[in-house]
């Protein structure tokens, strides 16, 4: 098997496995309960959150611990009512600022933001801007401090103007932590999510960071866990599995940068016929390709017949039948969109495999061309 689609999913890393196996046995008590044992569970719990935090910069008491990603941008957007998102932004992201009325902010060819365009579309009402740090389907890392400034002289503005409306910026890192040093103080937000499942944790398992400034409204009631934001029994394991893998990611992120790096030269060396979507600004771990006049869901399933696992975009998009709506932002073609592929690269690939996995998509692309055209 040669599996690059680690945007989608990765696979839980040894050293995480062994970290939270305690926490389904032996130390498996409720946090909230009084006696030692218990007790203990919940000092490990909260020293799992600590080092979390420690990787953004950040302290235990600014995370709210969620069931993912997805809950994370959904509590970010509570209780505001007037947003501005990244056209190109994960649908958990797009599908909630629609239900507030949001205005989506363009973005440009290369993916990156039209700051322009932001700037033109902040008015006194706007509450809240979210743009992710990293877009999950192509890869575009977006100038996140750039934006904070932006939004740091509108707040400056609307203070010598009188005006009390909050300003926030929320940015989705989920993509991010393995290869870039994330710091919620370099980058100027007041939320920030992250995801357990992207860097080799637990899937279900996310947070959220809240700046004091954000004054956050509770997703689900009950019991009052996470300072009342997020009521329920805490997944003690899934945090403790996340803050190991938020852990490595941070120690092997030097190391990560170039061994990504020569990997996606490797592959791009050895296939052909393709054009590249994407030339700047991308994480290296992605790789964009274009066979426009082919069909790219017809390829992946090609390929899965050789064992090699890529995706046409977005995950949740595939399972809809959907075409990419952050291909056709960018300005490509329906055509263009339809014969898109996209690689991502992780732990699991060598050298040896994007070797072969160029041939094997050369020879598959080949005899797609020869079927359709000749």
């Amino acid at each position: 098997m040669i599996y690059l689609d680690h945007a989608a999913a990765t696979p839980m890393s040894d050293k995480v496995i062994e970290a939270m196996r305690p926490y389904f046995s032996h130390d498996f008590f409720n946090p909230s309960a009084a006696y030692l044992p218990a007790k203990k569970v919940a000092a490990d719990y909260e020293a799992a959150k600590a080092t979390i935090a420690h990787a953004i910069g950040a302290k235990a008491a600014d995370l709210v611990i969620t069931a993912g990603a997805t809950e994370a941008n959904n509590l970010a957007f509570n209780g505001i009512s007037r947003v501005l998102y990244l056209e190109t932004e994960h649908d958990s992201v797009r599908e909630v600022a629609k239900q507030r009325g949001g205005v989506a902010i363009k973005v440009l060819r290369s993916g990156l933001i039209d700051l322009e365009d932001l700037k033109a579309k902040i008015t006194d009402e706007t509450e809240l801007i979210s743009v992710a740090l990293v877009n999950g389907e192509i890869g575009v890392i977006q100038p996140l401090a750039e934006i904070a400034a932006i939004i740091r002289e509108v707040r400056l503005d609307r203070l010598r103007r009188g005006i009390k409306t909050r300003l926030l910026l929320h940015s989705d890192a989920s993509q991010a932590l393995n290869l870039l040093d994330v710091s919620v103080a370099r980058l100027g937000v007041d939320l920030l999510t992250l995801n357990a499942a992207k860097i080799y944790g637990p899937k279900g398992v996310g947070a959220l960071y809240a700046s004091h400034e954000a004054k956050l409204s509770p997703a689900i009631i009950g019991g009052g866990q996470e300072n009342g934001l997020r009521s329920g029994t805490e997944n003690v394991p899934g945090v403790i599995g996340f803050a190991k893998a938020i852990e490595l990611a941070k120690e092997h992120l030097n190391g990560n940068r170039k061994k990504y790096a020569e990997l996606k030269r490797t592959l791009l060396a050895n296939l052909q016929g393709y054009e590249l979507i994407v030339k700047k600004h991308q994480l290296d771990n992605f790789v964009n390709l274009c066979y426009n006049g082919i069909d790219g869901e017809r390829l992946v399933f090609l390929l899965e017949d050789h064992e090699i696992y890529v995706a046409t975009g977005a995950a949740c998009a595939a399972s809809k039948g959907e075409k990419s709506h952050v291909l056709k932002a960018i300005g490509l073609s329906d055509s263009e969109i339809a014969g898109s592929l996209r690689l991502t690269l992780g732990e699991t690939n060598t050298k040896e495999q994007l070797e072969e996995a160029a041939r094997v998509i050369n020879e598959v692309v080949a005899k797609e061309q020869r079927r359709l055209y000749d």
